[in-house]
């Protein structure tokens, strides 16, 4: 398992989750909700968080169907990971699958008594540690990186 910091965000059309995890990779925990409509502020936004957790990799989660399928969303989200590869470069994004991330979330997060109003924003950060401790313990079982890097087209 490499050591360092990993920033995940789950991209959604309203907002964008944030996580993050600490320098040894056990504990996924939220760091924010970013507004989404405006993509490059939401880019900005996610471009100073990097600077400021400095992590080793953001990974980023990737919407495919039940099936492993790619559709429109997921076609969206490698378009946004192409341009945040670019932005926060040298640091290395990766996609990992995201399948049923929000819906574990938002069951969680209603286990816990949360309504589903106030929670809307605080599902995608849950949806991003759902991510981001998935992603921590793939890696830790096959001792590889997780998921597949973004190359950087300049």
């Amino acid at each position: 398992m490499r050591r360092g910091r990993r920033i995940a965000v789950d991209v959604g059309d309203a907002r964008i989750g944030v996580a993050s995890c600490d320098p040894d990779g056990v504990l996924a925990t939220p760091v924010e909700t970013v507004p989404g409509r405006d993509v490059p502020a939401a880019r900005r936004r996610l471009v100073a968080i990097v600077e400021e957790y400095e992590p080793i990799e953001v990974i980023v989660g990737l919407p495919r169907s039940l099936r492993g399928t790619e559709g429109p969303a997921a076609t969206k989200v490698r378009g946004f990971a192409d341009e945040l590869a670019r932005a926060v470069a040298p640091v290395p994004v990766r996609l990992v699958d995201e399948r049923m991330s929000t819906v574990t979330a938002t069951q969680g997060l209603r286990a816990a008594g949360v309504r589903s109003k106030k929670g809307r924003s605080v599902v995608d950060q849950a949806a991003a540690v759902i991510i981001l401790q998935n992603a921590l313990e793939t890696e830790r079982a096959s001792g590889r990186p997780p998921g597949e890097a973004v190359e950087v087209v300049i």
